[in-house]
């Protein structure tokens, strides 16, 4: 994840920002959808831990794998402020291997990680060697279908058009990373012996603002992630998103 190592202090310093916090309830949400208490969790580039911490707020075992030792610290520090425990390990998705010594879990997580993976079908078999047997793997990726609708919703008509014809993009913190098509996705997950239980939009409405907006007093958010909530679950609205999440199961 070296493209996202190059991005990192500017994504910590903006995540109290209206994107991030959209974008973690959306996904809670989704997530709440297929998770019960007491289920082993993996959560591989689980960063400053926010659905790491949520799962195990909800009473999951959870273990996060990070390669960035300030974000692990982070994610250890808010877990021990709300009095959770989630286990740490230093390590990238090509190091699961070695770190975890063929220990499988009831769901496996990598959000935001795929982007900046060389190989999309190597990283989802990785993370497919993890899970157990009916076992869940829950994944995001940037929506390679719409990822001209961020530049035209900014009125960046020439933006536009380079992104219809384009996987590659340069995200908001200014990392060069690359969008999928859920086909795509979907093709590597059967590869692996998985299919799509679920998938979903991840900020359909919302994409367009600018990164450095905050959450406002002013923003009625519960029925802001409402609205987001129910286009991320429907068509035609979901095909619009920034992101797709995927629940697969074994």
């Amino acid at each position: 994840m070296a493209g996202f190592q190059s991005g990192e202090a500017l994504w910590v310093e903006r995540l109290g920002n209206l994107r991030n916090v959209i974008r973690q309830e959306l996904i809670r949400r989704q997530l709440s959808r297929h998770v019960v208490a007491g289920m082993t969790v993996l959560d591989v580039g689980c960063g400053q831990g926010t659905q790491a911490i949520e799962l195990a707020r909800i009473g999951c075992r959870v273990t996060g794998v990070e390669p960035s030792a300030a974000l692990r610290t982070l994610c250890a520090e808010q877990a021990a402020s709300s009095g959770l425990v989630v286990e740490l390990l230093d390590g990238a998705i090509e190091q699961l291997d070695d770190v975890l010594f063929g220990r499988r879990f009831d769901l496996v997580c990598a959000h935001g990680v795929l982007m900046y993976m060389s190989s999309r079908h190597e990283a989802v078999a990785r993370l497919a060697r993890r899970v157990a047997d009916r076992g869940r793997l829950s994944i995001t990726f940037r929506n390679g279908h719409a990822l001209g609708f961020r530049p035209a919703m900014r009125r960046d008509w020439a933006g536009a058009l380079a992104a219809m014809d384009s996987d590659e993009y340069v995200n908001e913190l200014g990392v060069r990373a690359r969008a999928d098509r859920i086909e795509a996705v979907e093709r590597d997950l059967v590869d692996a012996g998985f299919g799509i239980e679920s998938w979903y939009g991840v900020r359909v409405f919302n994409d367009a603002i600018d990164a450095d907006v905050q959450v406002s007093a002013d923003d009625d958010l519960a029925a802001l992630f409402d609205a987001e909530d129910a286009a991320g679950c429907r068509d035609p609205y979901r095909w619009f998103a920034s992101q797709l999440h995927v629940v697969a199961r074994r």
